[in-house]
């Protein structure tokens, strides 16, 4: 029996030092975590987003009436031309649906705008603003059917005009960051 307790004494020494060392390795856990999320891509890493500009004759509050439907070659390889102009061709449609109410609302708005002090342009305002949210919500439903599948998101941005100080809207298509899934723990 002697022999048998400096083992067992050993084997709780032992024990300790593990139990210590498993401390000391949770604690380096916690640091390789903030390390690790260091690592993971960052939208910043991303290409620069594509900018689809207004092509159309007419813009109401910003709103071309239609978006230029060539396809941006910095998309090869991403996005078949097809689905690109057939995305964009709802986006027209939905311009093209609307957009002409609310330039009718516009003139009016401007020939009453001195008897209603600016009251009748509310109309056009409201209508720019469903039209934009029916985009918004259009180009929502083809990033969850389509584009985030294919690491790219569509969205409506206001931007500033090259050639002038006036702001205008775009499609921004985004390229998201790629996550190393199949990166171990």
């Amino acid at each position: 029996m002697s022999v048998l307790l400096p083992n067992m004494a050993d084997f709780d020494t032992i024990y300790e030092l593990e139990e210590e060392e498993e401390e000391g390795d949770e604690e380096e856990e916690e640091s390789e975590t903030v390390v690790r999320s260091q690592e993971l891509p960052r939208p910043r890493d991303a290409p620069e987003p594509v900018a689809v500009r207004g092509a159309g004759h007419i813009t109401v509050f910003g709103l071309s009436n239609k978006f230029d439907t060539e396809f941006p070659s910095v998309l090869t390889g991403k996005v078949a031309p097809e689905e690109f102009k057939t995305s964009i061709g709802r986006v027209n449609a939905c311009l093209r649906k609307n957009l002409p109410i609310s330039v009718k609302w516009l003139l009016c708005g401007c020939l009453c705008c001195c008897c209603t002090l600016g009251c009748s342009l509310w109309p056009v305002v409201c209508l720019n603003k469903r039209t934009r949210r029916s985009i918004q919500k259009l180009l929502e439903w083809e990033n969850n059917r389509l584009y985030h599948k294919l690491g790219l998101h569509w969205k409506l941005s206001k931007r500033k005009c090259e050639s002038s100080n006036m702001m205008e809207y775009v499609i921004l298509i985004e390229f998201l960051p790629k996550y190393p899934i199949f990166r171990p723990d």
